[in-house]
C-alpha cells in the first residue's frame, strides 16, 4: 500500500501526499498552478471552457484524450500526463499550428471559450491527419461557443490539419519516449490510500484490490468518468468520502467480441465502446454520439451509466431491449442477471453490499432482426434525455412478430421494458393496424412525470409515436436506422 498520487503536468513532476477526495483538476490548475487559460465556465461539463487533454497509457500506447477539468477529480490522475493550453506555444512565442489557425482564421471572438476549443481541436489534431467535417464537428460537440462563432473554427481546424511540424515542434510528440517512461515509472499494482478521519480516497491497484476495498467500506462511492458524480459536488456541494477512482483499472476496461456477442468492461467509456460497436451494431454507437459531448464521450463509462440507475440514462434501455446482461463482481464472488433486473425502483438497484458492476454483455441481434434507438431532447447535442425509446424486432416468414423487445428511459422511475406493448404486438401482423391498436397499452406500461425537460403527456405521445417511427422504417417507409442480415453479422 502506497500513500500519494503521481502524475506529470505539462512538462512537470506533480506529487500529492495530501488530496482532496473531490478536489477538481480545475481548481487545482487554476488556484494552485496558476494555470489560468483553463477556465470555469458551466462546472457541469457542458460548456468546454476547461477542456484539457490527459495522456494515459493504453497497453504500451500513450494516448491523448479532451476532458472537462471542471469535473475531473485530482485524485485520479495518478500515472497521467495532464496538459493545458500553456504548454502548447514554444518559449520563445512560437503559436502551435492550431493556435495559429485559429488566428489566421479569426475563431476567437470573446475568447473566453478559446482556450477549450484550442485544446479539443489539438486533441483531434494529435489522433487525426485527415478530419472531415462531421469529424471536426463532433471533436466540438462539447465545446459552447457563445458568439456562435463555429464555421471560423471549423475552417480553423481544417487548416491545423495541413500543417505537420516536425516532432521536434510538437510539445507530445516530442516528449512521448519520455512521458510514456514516466507514466509507466508511476503506475503502481499497489493500492493508494490518502486521507483520512472521513476524508479518504483510495486507488485501488487491481479489480481484486477494488473487491477488498469494498468488502471494508462498502459505503465508498465509486468513481469512474465522474461525469455524474462530479455533478454531485459542484452542484449539489456534496462532500463525499471515501471515494475509490477506478478510471485507472485496465481489466474493467477490455472489449471482446465473438459470434454470441461484446462483452464490456464496466470501465469501457464511451468513446471506446463507439470504436467497438460502430461495425457491430451501428445503433448503439449512433446513440453514443448523442451523448455528452467528447470530453464527456472520453470519461464517461458504459458501467457507470448502468450503475448510477438514472432512470434517463441513456444506455440501460438500449441494452436492455437487446437482452443485455450485467455481471456484478464482490470478494465472495460473482454473479450474472439480465440488465433489466438490476434495475428495481428509482434509486435502488439490484446490488448488494461490496458488490460493483464488472462487465457487460451484448449479445449479437439475429440475422434479419431490426434494430434501433431513437433519442428525443430539447437540443440534438450534449442534452439529457426526456424521452428514450429502444426496440429489436423478429419477423417470421408470414410477416407476423416473432419476438420483439421494447424498453425506454424517461418513462418511468427506472429504464423500463414496455411489456403490455409487446404482448398486444407479440403473434401479429407487422401492420399499422397492429401498431395502432397497440398504441393503447402503452397507458398500461407508463405513467410518466412531468418536469422541465418533458410534461407527461408528451413523454406518453412521443413514445407511442416512436413506435409508430420504428414501425414505418422497418416497412420501408422511412430511412430503416439497421437491419441485421448474414452479411453484416
Amino acid at each position: 500500500m502506497t500513500q500519494g498520487i503521481r502524475f506529470l503536468l505539462n512538462g512537470d513532476m506533480v506529487t500529492l501526499e495530501t488530496v482532496d477526495p473531490t478536489g477538481t483538476l480545475l481548481d487545482f490548475l487554476r488556484l494552485r498552478r496558476r494555470l489560468t487559460g483553463t477556465k470555469e465556465g458551466c462546472a457541469e461539463g457542458d460548456c468546454g471552457a476547461c477542456t484539457v487533454l490527459i495522456g494515459r497509457l493504453a497497453g504500451d500506447d500513450l494516448l491523448y484524450e479532451s476532458v472537462n477539468a471542471c469535473i475531473r477529480f485530482t485524485g485520479s490522475l495518478n500515472a497521467t500526463h495532464v496538459v493545458t493550453v500553456e504548454h502548447l506555444a514554444q518559449e520563445n512565442g512560437r503559436l502551435h499550428p492550431v493556435q495559429q489557425a485559429m488566428v489566421d482564421c479569426h475563431g476567437s471572438q470573446c475568447g473566453f471559450c478559446t482556450p477549450g476549443i484550442v485544446m479539443s481541436l489539438y486533441g483531434l489534431w494529435l489522433s487525426n491527419d485527415d478530419p472531415t467535417r462531421s469529424e471536426i464537428e463532433r471533436a466540438l460537440q462539447g465545446n459552447l461557443c457563445r458568439c456562435t462563432g463555429y464555421e471560423p473554427i471549423v475552417r480553423a481546424a481544417e487548416q491545423a490539419s495541413t500543417t505537420r511540424p516536425s516532432a521536434l515542434f510538437d510539445p507530445i510528440r516530442q516528449e512521448r519516449e519520455r512521458v510514456t517512461a514516466r507514466l509507466k515509472e508511476f503506475s503502481t499494482a499497489e493500492t493508494i490510500r490518502i486521507g483520512g478521519d472521513g476524508r479518504e480516497l483510495v486507488v485501488p491497484g487491481s479489480a481484486a484490490a477494488l473487491a477488498e476495498v469494498l468488502a471494508e467500506q462498502p459505503d465508498a462511492v465509486i468513481v469512474a468518468g465522474a461525469t455524474d458524480v462530479g455533478l454531485w459536488v459542484t452542484k449539489q456541494m456534496r462532500e463525499l468520502s471515501p471515494v475509490v477512482f477506478i478510471n485507472h483499472l485496465t481489466e474493467l476496461q477490455q472489449i471482446e467480441a465473438d459470434a454470441a456477442g461484446i462483452t464490456l468492461g464496466a470501465g469501457v467509456s464511451y468513446s471506446a465502446a463507439w470504436a467497438a460497436l460502430a461495425r457491430e451494431i451501428p445503433a448503439l454507437a449512433r446513440l453514443i454520439d448523442r451523448i455528452g459531448g467528447q470530453q464527456v464521450r472520453h470519461m464517461g463509462t458504459i458501467g457507470g451509466n448502468i450503475a448510477n440507475g438514472s432512470p434517463i440514462g441513456d444506455m440501460p434501455p438500449a441494452l436492455i431491449a437487446l437482452g443485455a446482461t450485467v455481471t456484478l463482481r464482490s470478494a465472495g464472488g460473482r454473479r450474472t442477471l439480465p440488465l433489466e433486473d438490476f434495475f428495481i425502483a428509482y434509486g435502488r438497484q439490484d446490488r448488494k453490499q461490496g458488490e460493483f458492476v464488472e462487465r457487460i454483455f451484448v449479445p449479437r441481434p439475429a440475422d434479419g432482426s431490426h434494430y434501433a434507438v431513437y433519442k428525443v431532447s430539447k437540443r440534438r447535442e450534449e442534452d439529457i434525455t426526456a424521452t428514450l425509446g429502444a426496440y429489436r424486432l423478429q419477423l417470421g416468414a408470414d410477416g407476423t412478430v416473432d419476438d420483439i423487445r421494447i424498453a425506454y428511459g424517461g418513462m418511468a422511475g427506472i429504464p423500463k421494458r414496455a411489456s403490455a406493448v409487446e404482448v398486444a404486438l407479440a403473434g401479429k401482423p407487422w401492420t399499422a393496424e397492429t401498431i395502432e391498436s397497440a398504441r393503447e397499452a402503452f397507458d398500461r406500461d407508463f405513467q410518466p412525470l412531468t418536469d422541465w425537460r418533458a410534461s407527461a403527456e408528451y413523454r406518453q405521445l412521443t413514445a407511442k409515436n416512436l413506435l409508430t417511427r420504428f414501425f414505418l422504417e422497418t416497412t420501408g417507409q422511412g430511412q430503416e436506422l439497421q437491419r441485421f442480415a448474414v452479411e453484416e453479422a
